[in-house]
C-alpha cells in the first residue's frame, strides 16, 4: 500500500495526519472554555436559568473535546522523538523550553481548575467556581500562545545561533517568543478558534430551534452565535490580510504558491488568481481565471509594483503549490460564507425574525463544521507552504528526518490510522449524541410548583443534572 513513498514521506504523512485530528479539538475547546465563563458570568451576573442551562449543557461538551484534544497531543511528543529525532536534537535546546512552559503553565493550569468547573459550583461557591472557570479559559489561550510562539519561530526563527554541533541556541528569549510571525500567527488562531465555537454553538441552536422555535435555551444560544459571526467575521478576515503581508515579508516564497504565481511580474498588474490547476512539472497554473492587478492591490502595491515568481526560486526549494494554492482558497472562501452567514442573521434580526428564518437555520446547520474546516485548510496553507524547510531557510525537512525505515513508519501509520479512526471517531459520535439533545432547563423544587388552596402539589422531578451540577 506505502511501496511508492519513501520513509520522509511517510513521516510526514504520519504527522499530518495525527496533527489534523489534533488540531480541531482545542480550536474547539479554546472557544468553548470562554463561552463557559461568559455564560457563568452572566448567570451569576443576571440569576436567569438559560444561562445555567447552557452552561451545564456545554460543560459536558468541553470535558469530552478537551479529554480527545490532550489524548491526540500526546502522541505528537512520540513522533518527535522516534520519526523527528535530529529535528529534536537540533532545534530541542530552543523548542523544548517552550514546549515545557506550555505544559507548566497553561496544561497545569486548565487541568487544575477543571475538576473544580466540572463538579465543584455545590462545594466551593459561586466566587470560586467563576474563578475556577475563568482560569480554565485562561488556561487554554495560555496554551495556543506557547504552541504558536514555538510554530511561529519554526516559521520566522529569532533570537537564537547556530553552535559548532548544528544545534540552534537560544540567545535572546524575548526575540524567541515574539518572533515575527508570532502576534498575527496567534491572533488569527484564537479567533479561528472563537469562530469556530460560534459556529457550532450556531448549528445545535438551530437545530433545536427547528425543531422547536420556542424554546428558550436555543433562541438564547443562537443569538449569541450569530452577534460571534457577524462581529469577529471582518476581524476575522482583516486579521488574515494582515497575517498575509507579514508572510510577504518573511516568507515570500509561501505567497508565491497561496498566490500560483510561478513567473514574475516585472511590469507590475500582478493578477489575483480567483481558480487553476497549478502545474509543478511545467511551472504554470493551468486554465487560470486571474484579475490583473488585483494582486498588487492586495499587497498594498502600486499597480506598476514588480513582484517575483517562482521562476526566481530553484525546484528544490519550492513548496508543493498544488496543496497551498488550493487549501488556502478553501480557507478564504469558508471565511467569506461565515461573513455571509453573519450579515444574514444580521438582516434576520434586524426585522425581529431571528428565530422564524428557516433558511437561515438551515444554512446555520450546514455551516457548524466550516470553522473546522478552515482551521485545517488554514494550517495545511501554512505547514506546506512552508516547505521543503522545518525550520524555514535553515534546516530542510530531509535533514530533520531520523534515520528510519519507510516499513516501520508504514506500520505505525497504519496503526495510528485505525485507533484515531476508532478512538476518536467514537469520541465525535458521543459528541454529536450531546449536541442533538437540548439543554435541560433547571427544575427547582417545592418553590416553583402551582399553589393551591391546600398547600403545594407534589414537587416536579428535580432534575438530577441540575443538583449534582453536570
Amino acid at each position: 500500500m506505502f511501496d511508492s513513498f519513501s520513509a520522509e514521506m511517510l513521516a510526514r504523512v504520519q504527522f499530518a495526519f495525527t496533527v489534523s485530528f489534533h488540531i480541531v479539538f482545542p480550536a474547539f475547546s479554546i472557544g468553548l472554555a470562554s463561552y463557559l465563563a461568559v455564560l457563568n458570568g452572566l448567570w451569576l451576573r443576571t440569576r436567569d436559568k438559560t444561562y445555567l442551562a447552557l452552561f451545564n449543557y456545554w460543560k459536558k461538551i468541553f470535558a469530552v473535546a478537551f479529554g480527545m484534544g490532550v489524548v491526540s497531543g500526546i502522541v505528537m511528543s512520540y513522533q518527535f522523538g522516534t520519526n523527528w529525532s535530529v529535528f529534536s536534537d537540533k532545534a530541542g535546546p530552543v523548542v523544548g523550553p517552550l514546549m515545557a512552559y506550555e505544559v507548566l503553565s497553561a496544561f497545569f493550569l486548565e487541568a487544575g481548575f477543571l475538576g473544580i468547573m466540572l463538579f465543584g459550583r455545590e462545594r466551593v461557591g459561586d466566587k470560586l467556581h467563576m474563578f475556577a472557570t475563568a482560569m480554565v479559559a485562561f488556561g487554554t489561550l495560555m496554551s495556543a500562545t506557547w504552541i504558536l510562539s514555538v510554530n511561529s519561530w519554526m516559521q520566522t526563527p529569532a533570537g537564537y545561533s547556530i553552535a559548532e554541533n548544528g544545534q540552534f541556541v537560544p540567545e535572546d528569549w524575548w526575540a524567541i517568543i515574539f518572533n515575527p510571525s508570532f502576534p498575527y500567527r496567534l491572533f488569527h488562531m484564537v479567533l479561528a478558534a472563537y469562530l469556530t465555537t460560534a459556529l457550532v454553538v450556531g448549528a445545535v441552536g438551530a437545530l433545536h430551534l427547528l425543531r422547536d422555535k420556542a424554546d428558550k435555551e436555543a433562541r438564547r444560544m443562537f443569538s449569541m452565535a450569530m452577534w460571534m459571526a457577524v462581529i469577529v467575521t471582518p476581524i476575522q478576515i482583516f486579521a488574515g490580510h494582515e497575517h498575509g503581508l507579514n508572510t510577504l515579508e518573511h516568507q515570500p516564497v509561501k505567497i508565491m504558491a497561496m498566490e500560483g504565481h510561478y513567473e514574475s511580474y516585472p511590469e507590475g498588474w500582478t493578477p489575483l488568481y480567483l481558480f487553476g490547476i497549478p502545474n509543478d512539472k511545467e511551472q504554470r497554473l493551468d486554465y487560470a481565471i486571474g484579475i490583473p492587478g488585483l494582486g498588487n492591490l492586495i499587497f498594498e502595491h502600486p499597480l506598476d509594483y514588480p513582484t517575483k515568481g517562482l521562476d526566481t526560486i530553484p525546484d528544490a526549494d519550492q513548496p508543493p503549490v498544488f496543496i497551498v494554492f488550493w487549501s488556502f482558497r478553501v480557507m478564504v472562501a469558508l471565511g467569506f460564507l461565515m461573513l455571509g452567514l453573519g450579515v444574514w442573521s444580521a438582516w434576520a434580526r434586524w426585522r425581529n425574525k431571528l428565530f422564524e428564518a428557516k433558511w437561515l437555520h438551515r444554512a446555520s446547520i450546514a455551516m457548524g463544521p466550516s470553522g473546522f474546516i478552515a482551521v485545517l485548510a488554514g494550517w495545511i496553507t501554512t505547514e506546506v507552504g512552508r516547505q521543503p524547510y522545518t525550520v524555514y531557510g535553515l534546516l530542510r525537512t530531509s535533514d530533520s528526518l531520523a534515520p528510519i525505515d519507510a516499513p516501520a513508519v508504514a506500520a505505525s501509520l497504519i496503526a495510528f490510522i485505525i485507533v484515531y479512526f476508532a478512538v476518536f471517531g467514537a469520541g465525535t459520535y458521543y459528541l454529536l449524541r450531546m449536541m442533538n439533545k437540548r439543554p435541560a432547563t433547571p427544575k427547582l423544587g417545592l418553590r416553583d410548583g402551582p399553589i393551591r388552596t391546600a398547600g403545594i402539589t407534589p414537587a416536579p422531578q428535580v432534575d438530577p443534572d441540575f443538583i449534582l451540577g453536570e
